[in-house]
């Protein structure tokens, strides 16, 4: 039987409900296909930093490089100045663990509302693939005459050919094991950012020749806002940089039915990954039993699949797309028609 060592962090708000939930989904997978899942719980967190000071404690790190994944419920809470638990747990794993991949899969499952007309689930099903540790996000630059009228303030971004490639490798080896449109767009601004796209253009091209069984697009960002409204069929896997990774995957989650089912992926493929729904803590549902927990099953299954118990991924799934097209009035808290932990055992129910 394998086993596999999950540290799992509840987090902020709603956090540990979802997880709560979600953890109740993978005992119950693990048990119908055989293995077994070794839990190991973190308290990382508002209110940790809130009693102690600390957000990540000196050893965090190195403790969590003994584990194969991370299970992610959420980060924030409302007596906590935002930015700092952002920075000090989510930004600082992504960097210290190097995972260089934030993987969003936007599919719209059978029974879910999406605002666009005209457009279900054989339209919406594609992958962002986004740059996780470099780009805007690497916190280099400064400022200059702050809280004067002279006061300057610069952000730049950070890329390098390392970064860029490996980048863009993982989004076509994607691209070819996931086996449907069998095409890799390039998202970007070209036009614009004249240095930074150069390198991530050359660097597509250069790829792209190792994959001949894949085809290749380009678009500037705007325009794939634009297009991922008007024809999300054109896409299969998109790749970008990190700050235009973050924007369009958040407008792909609201075309894919809303932050109660979008799931994420923090990959280092060499290494330790770290699996997330993507809604926030939600702390004013806090203890309220109200809310969805489908997204944080959906991280669960992406985790499955990363281990490489695709059997168990695949009926996680199922049971997802059951509960959401035959039972949920809605996928917004409190509309459900099913309490958060009733959720989590329809889906349950499902797997057994």
């Amino acid at each position: 039987m394998n086993t596999y060592k999950i540290a799992v962090i509840p987090g902020d708000g709603t956090g540990p409900e979802v997880i709560n939930e979600g953890v109740k989904v993978l005992k119950a997978v693990s048990d119908r296909f055989g293995f077994d899942l070794d839990l190991t719980w973190y308290d990382y967190g508002g209110e940790r930093y809130l009693q102690t000071g600390e957000v990540l404690p000196e050893g965090a790190v190195k403790d969590l490089e003994q584990f194969r994944a991370i299970y992610l419920g959420a980060i924030g809470h409302p007596d906590v100045r935002p930015g700092i638990l952002e920075k000090g747990i989510l930004l600082a794993l992504r960097f210290a663990l190097d995972q260089y991949i934030n993987l969003r899969p936007v599919i719209l499952y059978p029974g879910v509302d999406t605002p666009l007309k005209s457009k279900g689930p054989e339209e919406i099903d594609f992958v962002v693939v986004r740059e996780n540790t470099e780009g805007l996000y690497a916190g280099a630059g400064g400022v200059l005459k702050k809280d004067t009228p002279d006061e300057v303030a610069v952000q730049e971004s950070i890329n390098t050919r390392k970064g860029v490639e490996r980048c863009i490798r993982f989004a076509f080896d994607y691209c070819r094991r996931r086996n449907k449109g069998k095409k890799v767009t390039l998202c970007g601004k070209t036009n614009v950012l004249t240095y930074a796209f150069d390198l991530w253009e050359r660097t597509f091209y250069d790829i792209a020749g190792e994959y001949p069984d894949i085809a290749t697009d380009y678009a500037h960002v705007d325009a794939t806002c634009m297009w991922m409204v008007k024809n999300p069929e054109w896409f299969d896997v998109i790749v970008t940089d990190n700050m235009f990774g973050d924007i369009i995957t958040d407008l792909g989650a609201m075309i894919q039915g809303g932050m109660g089912i979008a799931a994420g992926g923090n990959l280092n493929p060499e290494g330790v990954s770290m699996f997330e729904p993507i809604g926030g803590s939600a702390p004013k549902y806090k203890g309220k039993n109200v809310i969805n927990p489908l997204a944080a099953i959906c991280a669960g299954q992406m985790m499955l699949e990363y281990l490489g118990e695709i059997d168990a991924a695949k009926a996680v799934e199922d049971g997802v797309k059951k509960v959401v097209s035959q039972d949920l009035k809605s996928l917004s808290a409190g509309r459900m028609g099913y309490s958060t932990s009733e959720v989590g055992d329809l889906v349950t129910d499902c797997i057994k």
